[in-house]
């Protein structure tokens, strides 16, 4: 079955050369072709999946690296800051990647409607993860990527192929984890209310007190529960997020370095600065000049315009 999705894959980027990512026909749903090695991307991963048809990936979330290839898929279920990377592709071989956002209500709708719907014990449940894309799965992406030679017939059934895949996410190995991320008033459920908050405040000192307040736990278990849902403690999500922030602030915008560390909420540039070539690997001033230089030859090469992603 992946040799069937990476030749449709292949087949959907043959017919629009020089755009990467694809993004296709239906809201939510892109195809990435790398015909080579690609150097790591630093960005705010939203739910979703992304299917691997050939070639590989890895993903860091936090101190947790996450390989996945030709038949597997990451599965995203929060908000959280990462860094991924293609790190097998070549023109004869390119790495082809099936993504699409998951809508956490369409998979707490399916979940609801089950007759036992898979446990959300009060465990710490993983936020992201890995699984094999074979069976069933396999099928609703290739059929997903099928659809879109017919336009008209997308709104009819995306929804029905989108309410299958989650159906056989929950019905699988890590059911119990995609429920957690899902269902009202489970813990993680919980703990992804305080993530908005916080992300909706990144720029502010919040106590972590508050934090667990809105997540109605105490602040040790919500410090627990986050971690695993991120990999990240809450802190540490805050300052990725306000690094982010000032880097896309910085390329897209032209800001300096000084403006954009007060912008994100650091009181001290010094401090912002030594944090963000710890967590970029260069200077504020060095690394913006090489993504700029990145993006100019990029949009040189494709006629296409790049987002920088932003919090």
């Amino acid at each position: 079955m992946s040799n069937q999705l990476a030749e449709a894959l292949l087949r959907y980027a043959d017919r629009y050369p020089g755009e990467n990512p694809f993004m296709t026909a239906i809201d939510g749903v892109a195809i990435l072709r790398s015909d080579h090695p690609k150097p790591p991307t630093h960005m705010i991963s939203r739910p979703a999946m992304c299917v691997v048809a050939q070639g590989a990936k890895w993903a860091t979330f936090g101190g947790n690296r996450l390989e996945y290839r030709a038949g597997q898929a990451l599965v995203i279920g929060v908000e959280t800051p990462s860094v991924g990377r293609v790190f097998e592709a070549s023109p004869g071989e390119p790495c082809l990647v099936l993504a699409f956002e998951l809508d956490l209500a369409i998979v707490r709708g399916v979940a609801e409607g089950l007759d036992a719907p898979p446990s959300a014990s009060g465990e710490p449940g993983r936020g992201v993860f890995v699984t094999d894309f074979q069976g069933p799965l396999a099928d609703c992406a290739l059929r997903l990527v099928r659809l879109l030679d017919t336009p008209k017939a997308i709104p009819t059934l995306y929804p029905v192929i989108m309410r299958e895949i989650c159906y056989w996410l929950l019905a699988g190995p890590h059911g119990g984890d995609v429920a957690r991320m899902a269902l009202a008033n489970s813990p993680s459920q919980r703990v992804i209310s305080a993530m908005h908050s916080l992300r909706s405040r990144f720029t502010e000192s919040v106590r972590i007190e508050e934090l667990a307040a809105v997540a109605q736990m105490s602040p040790s278990a919500f410090h627990r529960q986050f971690k695993a849902l991120t990999s990240l403690t809450p802190l540490q999500y805050q300052k990725q997020l306000r690094l982010l922030e000032a880097r896309r602030l910085m390329i897209s915008n032209a800001v300096n370095i000084e403006t954009a560390s007060f912008q994100v909420g650091y009181e001290s540039p010094s401090q912002f600065s030594r944090e963000y070539a710890r967590m970029f690997g260069a200077a504020p001033k060095r690394d913006t000049k090489q993504m700029q230089n990145v993006l100019r030859e990029d949009r040189a090469a494709s006629g296409a315009e790049l987002i920088v992603e932003h919090v």
